[in-house]
């Protein structure tokens, strides 16, 4: 069987030719050790990360509390590019996921396309992720005269280490640290509603509404910050699509991915939008900043012992558990490239755990330039990735998008069967969300500085793009001449 879609023959005279199965040699040799309490967690875990976490104090003495609307606005989209997702995974699951949805819909071109723009998220997304777990262990007097590259170092040493043993061992840690960051958020938001409801001081500041209201109100300098932060926001929704790789690595993906999507939308509205009208309720916006989660603010101006560095503990795991998420899922995304021939062959090897170590080792490696990072520009390191990473979101989003529309096309010709789990409204979602993702393109140039300087990078990436396809096209096509011919 061909890597590629392959048509069957024509059924009548006049009948639209149906698709044969499509199988993909990056599928083969997991295990499929992860449990419905894994994939639900990961989704959870997946919609809860470093963005919310350390991202949201920058954001918020930017914008406001107008930075609660941009959070429920980018959620919505995120939910449809994740519910697009699933559709496609019911059809045919996939530890490739969208590279291997790509390869399906437009050929080995598109899943070149995807796979090296994913790999753009998640290896700049890991400098991220060790950048910011670097910045909150700083939060603890006993490590502030250590460099920030050395703890940026080993937080990339121990989530490497636990990432290449097993499946099982990676989707136990996402398991315990999703249950971490739910019940820290849920134990914040139930003090923070309780400072609201009583009016306790925090740092002479009286919570309640009058907190927004006397400070500038929702739009405290206008509407224009609250678009320009939104390509920040992107990135906190980075990891949502992680449950449709994982769904490759499980026994009924049938039964647990509706249940495990279908949640992400009300903990986006919960966790996302109910922490940040907390946050604007507790403190004025001014009382925020990039150098510190929100979270930890809080607590360290409420003058509770010990409950700032607890909150700091938890938003280090985080942290770690985005960086961990992000080495599993470009481990499989690579391996399926591999094994068609548009990523190195080294990538797609798996050792005794049936983990595609080359692929982690690869992401892992862009994790060490970000060492680098940290030591030259210490202060910049995290501005600087989030938004690279926002062009390798923003382009996965849109090939997921592309896939989902494609893939509606051939349910309407009936080559393909659409699964009783859809997107809703299609082809419309998926057209207005594509037409979204290109508008926060235009806000990340719009906005100047460093977004503007990412968007210039754009036809470099493109270029890049195009060089590489030629590298590999040669290896691809023998590839796939083989296996047409087993």
């Amino acid at each position: 069987m061909s890597d590629r879609t392959t048509a069957a023959e024509t059924l009548a005279a006049g009948a639209p030719a149906k698709s044969a199965p499509h199988v993909d040699a990056g599928d083969a040799g997991y295990s499929k050790d992860l449990k419905s309490r894994h994939i639900n967690m990961i989704a959870i875990g997946g919609a809860i990360g470093t963005g919310l976490f350390l991202g949201a104090g920058g954001r918020m003495a930017g914008a406001g509390p107008s930075l609660a609307i941009a959070y429920a606005v980018c959620g919505v989209f995120a939910f449809f590019v994740v519910r697009a997702l699933g559709e496609l995974v019911l059809y045919r699951p996939s530890s490739g996921a969208f590279v291997s949805y790509a390869r399906e819909f437009m050929g080995e071109k598109g899943a070149f396309a995807a796979g090296w723009l994913y790999f753009l998220n998640w290896s700049t997304t890991a400098i991220a992720d060790i950048t910011a777990a670097a910045t909150y262990v700083h939060f603890w007097a006993m490590f502030s005269d250590i460099p920030q590259w050395i703890l940026a170092l080993i937080a990339l040493a121990v989530v490497l280490t636990a990432n290449l043993i097993s499946v099982k061992y990676f989707g136990e840690m996402e398991f315990w640290f999703a249950i971490i960051k739910v019940a820290a958020l849920v134990a914040f938001m139930l003090v923070g509603i309780f400072l609201v409801v009583t009016q306790h001081p925090i740092d002479g500041h009286t919570p309640g509404f009058s907190t927004i209201t006397d400070n500038g109100g929702i739009f405290p300098m206008g509407m224009l910050p609250m678009l320009l932060v939104i390509q920040g926001v992107v990135f906190a929704y980075a990891s949502v699509e992680l449950c449709g790789v994982a769904a490759g690595e499980t026994e009924s993906p049938e039964k647990i991915m509706p249940k495990a999507i279908n949640s992400i939308m009300w903990r986006v509205g919960l966790f996302y939008v109910g922490s940040v009208v907390l946050l604007a309720l507790l403190l004025p916006y001014t009382a925020y900043s990039g150098d510190q989660s929100p979270f930890v603010t809080v607590m360290d101006k409420l003058g509770v012992p010990g409950a700032a560095g607890v909150m700091n503990l938890v938003v280090l795991t985080a942290a770690l558990s985005s960086l961990n998420s992000g080495l599993y899922s470009t481990g499989r995304i690579l391996r399926s490239m591999a094994l068609s021939g548009s990523a190195p062959k080294f990538t797609g090897r798996m050792n005794k755990g049936q983990v595609p170590y080359g692929g982690i080792l690869l992401t892992a490696g862009f994790g060490v330039l970000g060492v680098a990072l940290n030591y030259k520009m210490p202060g910049r390191a995290f501005e600087i990735v989030l938004n690279f990473a926002s062009i390798g979101i923003l382009g996965t989003w849109g090939m997921i998008m592309l896939c989902s529309l494609l893939f509606w096309h051939r349910a309407q010709d009936g080559r393909v069967t659409r699964p009783s789990y859809r997107l809703p409204w299609a082809p419309y979602t998926q057209i207005v969300t594509l037409f979204f993702l290109a508008g926060v393109v235009f806000l990340m140039w719009w906005g100047g500085g460093v977004g503007r300087t990412t968007v210039m990078f754009l036809p470099l990436i493109a270029a890049a793009l195009v060089g590489g396809w030629f590298v590999v096209r040669g290896r691809v096509n023998a590839i796939a001449a083989q296996r047409q011919d087993a």
